[in-house]
Protein backbone atom coordinates (compact mmCIF):
# COMPACT_ATOMS: atom_id res chain seq x y z
CA UNK A 1 0.00 0.00 0.00
CA UNK A 2 1.48 3.27 -1.14
CA UNK A 3 0.37 5.43 1.81
CA UNK A 4 1.09 2.85 4.52
CA UNK A 5 4.44 4.31 5.55
CA UNK A 6 3.20 7.90 5.54
CA UNK A 7 0.11 7.20 7.64
CA UNK A 8 1.75 4.74 10.01
CA UNK A 9 4.68 7.09 10.73
CA UNK A 10 2.27 9.96 11.37
CA UNK A 11 0.36 7.74 13.79
CA UNK A 12 3.55 6.65 15.55
CA UNK A 13 4.59 10.29 15.92
CA UNK A 14 1.20 10.99 17.48
CA UNK A 15 1.66 8.11 19.93
CA UNK A 16 5.13 9.26 20.94
CA UNK A 17 4.48 13.00 21.24
CA UNK A 18 0.85 13.37 22.25
CA UNK A 19 0.24 10.08 24.06
CA UNK A 20 3.72 9.64 25.59
CA UNK A 21 3.57 5.97 24.60
CA UNK A 22 6.44 3.74 25.68
CA UNK A 23 8.78 2.16 23.10
CA UNK A 24 7.14 -1.22 23.80
CA UNK A 25 3.66 0.18 23.08
CA UNK A 26 4.85 1.79 19.85
CA UNK A 27 6.46 -1.49 18.81
CA UNK A 28 3.18 -3.39 19.26
CA UNK A 29 1.19 -0.76 17.35
CA UNK A 30 3.68 -0.92 14.47
CA UNK A 31 3.41 -4.69 14.36
CA UNK A 32 -0.40 -4.63 14.38
CA UNK A 33 -0.49 -2.06 11.59
CA UNK A 34 1.95 -4.06 9.49
CA UNK A 35 -0.17 -7.21 9.82
CA UNK A 36 -3.29 -5.29 8.80
CA UNK A 37 -1.70 -3.64 5.79
CA UNK A 38 -0.28 -6.96 4.59
CA UNK A 39 -3.83 -8.31 4.70
CA UNK A 40 -5.10 -5.33 2.67
CA UNK A 41 -2.42 -5.85 0.03
CA UNK A 42 -3.40 -9.51 -0.29
CA UNK A 43 -7.04 -8.50 -0.74
CA UNK A 44 -6.13 -5.88 -3.34
CA UNK A 45 -7.37 -2.97 -1.24
CA UNK A 46 -5.24 0.12 -1.83
CA UNK A 47 -7.28 2.90 -0.30
CA UNK A 48 -8.05 3.27 3.39
CA UNK A 49 -11.50 4.65 2.58
CA UNK A 50 -12.39 1.48 0.65
CA UNK A 51 -12.43 -0.71 3.77
CA UNK A 52 -15.84 -1.89 4.91
CA UNK A 53 -16.97 -3.91 7.91
CA UNK A 54 -17.09 -7.09 5.83
CA UNK A 55 -13.35 -6.58 5.15
CA UNK A 56 -12.78 -6.21 8.88
CA UNK A 57 -14.71 -9.43 9.56
CA UNK A 58 -12.58 -11.23 6.97
CA UNK A 59 -9.49 -9.84 8.68
CA UNK A 60 -10.75 -11.24 11.99
CA UNK A 61 -11.22 -14.63 10.37
CA UNK A 62 -7.63 -14.66 9.13
CA UNK A 63 -6.40 -13.83 12.62
CA UNK A 64 -8.35 -16.69 14.20
CA UNK A 65 -7.14 -19.03 11.45
CA UNK A 66 -3.63 -18.29 12.72
CA UNK A 67 -4.64 -19.73 16.12
CA UNK A 68 -4.18 -16.36 17.83
CA UNK A 69 -5.69 -15.99 21.27
CA UNK A 70 -8.77 -13.85 21.81
CA UNK A 71 -6.63 -11.46 23.81
CA UNK A 72 -4.18 -10.99 20.91
CA UNK A 73 -7.01 -10.44 18.44
CA UNK A 74 -8.66 -7.93 20.78
CA UNK A 75 -5.42 -5.98 21.09
CA UNK A 76 -5.04 -5.80 17.31
CA UNK A 77 -8.60 -4.57 16.86
CA UNK A 78 -8.06 -1.98 19.58
CA UNK A 79 -4.85 -0.81 17.89
CA UNK A 80 -6.58 -0.44 14.52
CA UNK A 81 -9.58 1.31 16.07
CA UNK A 82 -7.18 3.87 17.57
CA UNK A 83 -5.34 4.17 14.26
CA UNK A 84 -8.55 4.98 12.38
CA UNK A 85 -9.68 7.36 15.09
CA UNK A 86 -6.43 9.26 14.52
CA UNK A 87 -6.97 9.23 10.74
CA UNK A 88 -10.49 10.60 11.24
CA UNK A 89 -9.14 13.38 13.42
CA UNK A 90 -6.64 14.28 10.72
CA UNK A 91 -9.44 14.08 8.10
CA UNK A 92 -7.58 11.40 6.16
CA UNK A 93 -10.54 9.00 6.15
CA UNK A 94 -14.31 9.47 6.22
CA UNK A 95 -15.33 6.62 8.53
CA UNK A 96 -13.86 4.21 11.06
CA UNK A 97 -14.71 0.62 10.04
CA UNK A 98 -13.52 -0.67 13.42
CA UNK A 99 -15.75 1.54 15.55
CA UNK A 100 -18.59 -1.01 15.78
CA UNK A 101 -16.41 -4.12 15.93
CA UNK A 102 -16.52 -5.53 19.46
CA UNK A 103 -15.19 -8.81 20.68
CA UNK A 104 -16.55 -10.69 23.71
CA UNK A 105 -14.38 -10.00 26.69
CA UNK A 106 -11.92 -12.73 27.43
CA UNK A 107 -11.80 -13.85 31.03
CA UNK A 108 -8.87 -12.33 32.84
CA UNK A 109 -6.57 -14.85 34.42
CA UNK A 110 -6.02 -14.39 38.12
CA UNK A 111 -2.40 -13.37 38.66
CA UNK A 112 -0.26 -15.84 40.54
CA UNK A 113 1.42 -14.83 43.77
CA UNK A 114 3.73 -16.27 46.43
CA UNK A 115 2.81 -17.16 49.98
CA UNK A 116 4.90 -15.79 52.83
CA UNK A 117 6.42 -19.22 53.48
CA UNK A 118 7.71 -19.32 49.88
CA UNK A 119 8.99 -15.75 50.08
CA UNK A 120 10.91 -16.42 53.28
CA UNK A 121 12.80 -19.23 51.56
CA UNK A 122 13.88 -16.83 48.82
CA UNK A 123 15.17 -14.29 51.32
CA UNK A 124 17.21 -16.90 53.20
CA UNK A 125 19.43 -18.28 50.41
CA UNK A 126 21.56 -15.30 49.35
CA UNK A 127 25.17 -15.22 50.57
CA UNK A 128 25.48 -11.78 52.16
CA UNK A 129 29.28 -12.10 52.43
CA UNK A 130 29.61 -11.82 48.64
CA UNK A 131 28.88 -8.78 46.42
CA UNK A 132 26.52 -10.76 44.18
CA UNK A 133 24.66 -12.10 47.20
CA UNK A 134 24.18 -8.58 48.59
CA UNK A 135 22.95 -7.43 45.21
CA UNK A 136 20.52 -10.34 44.88
CA UNK A 137 19.11 -9.68 48.34
CA UNK A 138 18.63 -5.99 47.61
CA UNK A 139 17.03 -6.80 44.27
CA UNK A 140 14.61 -9.22 45.88
CA UNK A 141 13.71 -6.79 48.67
CA UNK A 142 13.11 -3.94 46.24
CA UNK A 143 10.95 -5.94 43.82
CA UNK A 144 8.77 -7.37 46.58
CA UNK A 145 8.96 -4.37 48.92
CA UNK A 146 7.85 -1.80 46.33
CA UNK A 147 6.01 -3.74 43.63
CA UNK A 148 7.81 -1.86 40.86
CA UNK A 149 8.12 -3.32 37.36
CA UNK A 150 11.32 -5.07 36.32
CA UNK A 151 12.00 -2.32 33.74
CA UNK A 152 11.59 0.31 36.46
CA UNK A 153 13.94 -1.61 38.74
CA UNK A 154 16.50 -2.05 35.98
CA UNK A 155 16.55 1.71 35.38
CA UNK A 156 16.89 2.76 39.03
CA UNK A 157 19.67 5.24 39.70
CA UNK A 158 21.40 6.03 42.99
CA UNK A 159 19.86 9.50 43.04
CA UNK A 160 16.38 7.93 42.85
CA UNK A 161 16.71 6.42 46.34
CA UNK A 162 16.02 8.71 49.29
CA UNK A 163 17.00 6.90 52.48
CA UNK A 164 16.02 9.87 54.67
CA UNK A 165 12.31 9.39 53.97
CA UNK A 166 12.40 5.83 52.62
CA UNK A 167 11.16 6.40 49.08
CA UNK A 168 12.18 5.50 45.54
CA UNK A 169 11.57 7.82 42.61
CA UNK A 170 10.24 5.63 39.80
CA UNK A 171 10.03 6.48 36.11
CA UNK A 172 7.19 4.31 34.89
CA UNK A 173 5.36 3.45 31.68
CA UNK A 174 4.51 6.29 29.33
CA UNK A 175 7.06 8.55 31.07
CA UNK A 176 4.84 8.68 34.14
CA UNK A 177 6.67 9.30 37.41
CA UNK A 178 5.79 8.39 40.99
CA UNK A 179 7.30 7.99 44.45
CA UNK A 180 7.09 4.56 46.08
CA UNK A 181 7.96 3.95 49.75
CA UNK A 182 10.13 1.06 50.90
CA UNK A 183 10.41 -0.58 54.30
CA UNK A 184 13.13 -1.45 56.77
CA UNK A 185 14.15 -4.77 55.20
CA UNK A 186 14.67 -3.15 51.80
CA UNK A 187 16.54 -0.29 53.44
CA UNK A 188 18.99 -2.63 55.19
CA UNK A 189 19.55 -4.69 52.04
CA UNK A 190 20.04 -1.62 49.84
CA UNK A 191 22.49 0.06 52.21
CA UNK A 192 24.59 -3.10 52.52
CA UNK A 193 24.68 -3.54 48.78
CA UNK A 194 25.30 0.09 47.82
CA UNK A 195 28.05 0.70 50.39
CA UNK A 196 29.76 -2.68 50.03
CA UNK A 197 28.84 -5.12 47.27
CA UNK A 198 28.14 -2.54 44.58
CA UNK A 199 31.52 -0.84 45.11
CA UNK A 200 33.27 -4.19 44.66
CA UNK A 201 31.31 -4.89 41.47
CA UNK A 202 32.34 -1.49 40.11
CA UNK A 203 36.00 -2.47 40.55
CA UNK A 204 35.49 -4.97 37.71
CA UNK A 205 35.09 -2.19 35.11
CA UNK A 206 36.85 0.99 34.05
CA UNK A 207 33.60 2.88 33.48
CA UNK A 208 31.47 4.52 36.16
CA UNK A 209 27.72 4.09 36.46
CA UNK A 210 24.94 5.58 38.56
CA UNK A 211 22.64 2.61 37.88
CA UNK A 212 21.85 0.81 41.16
CA UNK A 213 21.89 -2.82 40.08
CA UNK A 214 25.03 -4.08 38.34
CA UNK A 215 26.11 -7.43 36.96
CA UNK A 216 29.26 -9.29 38.01
CA UNK A 217 31.27 -7.31 35.44
CA UNK A 218 30.21 -4.00 36.93
CA UNK A 219 27.84 -3.14 34.08
CA UNK A 220 24.14 -2.24 34.49
CA UNK A 221 21.88 -5.27 34.78
CA UNK A 222 19.48 -5.92 31.91
CA UNK A 223 15.88 -7.07 32.32
CA UNK A 224 16.99 -10.53 31.23
CA UNK A 225 19.79 -10.43 33.80
CA UNK A 226 17.30 -9.72 36.58
CA UNK A 227 15.16 -12.67 35.50
CA UNK A 228 18.22 -14.93 35.42
CA UNK A 229 19.14 -13.88 38.96
CA UNK A 230 15.63 -14.67 40.20
CA UNK A 231 15.75 -18.09 38.56
CA UNK A 232 19.01 -18.87 40.37
CA UNK A 233 17.55 -17.70 43.70
CA UNK A 234 14.58 -20.02 43.17
CA UNK A 235 16.94 -22.92 42.41
CA UNK A 236 18.91 -22.28 45.60
CA UNK A 237 15.70 -22.10 47.60
CA UNK A 238 14.57 -25.42 46.06
CA UNK A 239 11.13 -24.03 45.28
CA UNK A 240 8.96 -25.84 42.76
CA UNK A 241 7.04 -22.69 41.78
CA UNK A 242 7.98 -20.51 38.83
CA UNK A 243 9.05 -17.04 39.97
CA UNK A 244 9.42 -14.14 37.58
CA UNK A 245 9.76 -10.42 38.41
CA UNK A 246 6.11 -9.71 37.65
CA UNK A 247 5.07 -12.42 40.09
CA UNK A 248 6.77 -10.45 42.87
CA UNK A 249 4.74 -7.43 41.74
CA UNK A 250 1.55 -9.54 41.92
CA UNK A 251 2.61 -10.74 45.36
CA UNK A 252 3.19 -7.18 46.57
CA UNK A 253 -0.30 -6.11 45.45
CA UNK A 254 -2.02 -9.19 46.85
CA UNK A 255 -0.34 -8.97 50.25
CA UNK A 256 -1.11 -5.24 50.49
CA UNK A 257 -4.81 -5.84 49.83
CA UNK A 258 -4.90 -8.84 52.16
CA UNK A 259 -3.59 -6.66 54.98
CA UNK A 260 -6.23 -3.99 54.46
CA UNK A 261 -4.75 -1.50 51.96
CA UNK A 262 -7.38 0.24 49.87
CA UNK A 263 -7.51 -0.28 46.13
CA UNK A 264 -6.72 3.36 45.24
CA UNK A 265 -3.51 3.29 47.27
CA UNK A 266 -2.36 0.06 45.64
CA UNK A 267 -3.22 1.52 42.24
CA UNK A 268 -1.00 4.54 42.91
CA UNK A 269 1.85 2.41 44.24
CA UNK A 270 1.75 0.12 41.20
CA UNK A 271 1.54 3.04 38.79
CA UNK A 272 -1.63 1.77 37.14
CA UNK A 273 -3.36 4.38 35.00
CA UNK A 274 -6.75 2.72 35.41
CA UNK A 275 -8.29 1.28 38.56
CA UNK A 276 -9.59 -1.66 36.52
CA UNK A 277 -5.98 -2.85 36.11
CA UNK A 278 -5.67 -3.05 39.89
CA UNK A 279 -9.09 -4.60 40.50
CA UNK A 280 -7.95 -7.98 39.19
CA UNK A 281 -6.12 -8.46 42.49
CA UNK A 282 -9.42 -8.36 44.38
CA UNK A 283 -10.20 -11.77 42.82
CA UNK A 284 -7.05 -13.14 44.44
CA UNK A 285 -7.94 -11.77 47.86
CA UNK A 286 -11.47 -13.21 47.91
CA UNK A 287 -10.18 -16.61 49.05
CA UNK A 288 -8.22 -14.90 51.81
CA UNK A 289 -11.27 -12.92 52.93
CA UNK A 290 -13.39 -16.06 53.05
CA UNK A 291 -10.77 -17.85 55.16
CA UNK A 292 -10.66 -14.94 57.59
CA UNK A 293 -14.47 -14.86 57.76
CA UNK A 294 -14.78 -18.59 58.37
CA UNK A 295 -12.20 -18.44 61.16
CA UNK A 296 -13.42 -15.23 62.79
CA UNK A 297 -17.19 -14.86 62.56
CA UNK A 298 -19.10 -16.48 65.46
CA UNK A 299 -21.85 -17.79 63.20
CA UNK A 300 -19.73 -18.68 60.16
CA UNK A 301 -19.70 -22.36 61.11
CA UNK A 302 -22.95 -23.98 62.07
CA UNK A 303 -23.12 -27.07 64.26
CA UNK A 304 -24.44 -30.25 62.68
CA UNK A 305 -27.99 -31.00 63.77
CA UNK A 306 -29.58 -34.38 63.64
Amino acid sequence: MTNFKKYSEAFVEYLQIEKNASPYTVKYYRNDLEIFFNFLNQEGIHNLNEIEQRDVRLFLTTLYDQQLSRRSVSRKISSLRSFYKFLEREELVNTNPFVHIYLPRSSKSVPGFLYMEELEKLFEVNDMTKPAGQRDQALLEVLYGTGIRVSECQGLKLMDIDFSIGTIFVKGKGRKERYVPFGRFAEIALEAYIHEGRLKLLEKTDTSSDIVFLNVRGKPLTNRGIRTILNKIVERAALTVHVHPHKLRHTFATHMLNEGADLRTVQELLGHESLSSTQIYTHVTKDHLRDVYMKSHPRAKGENRE
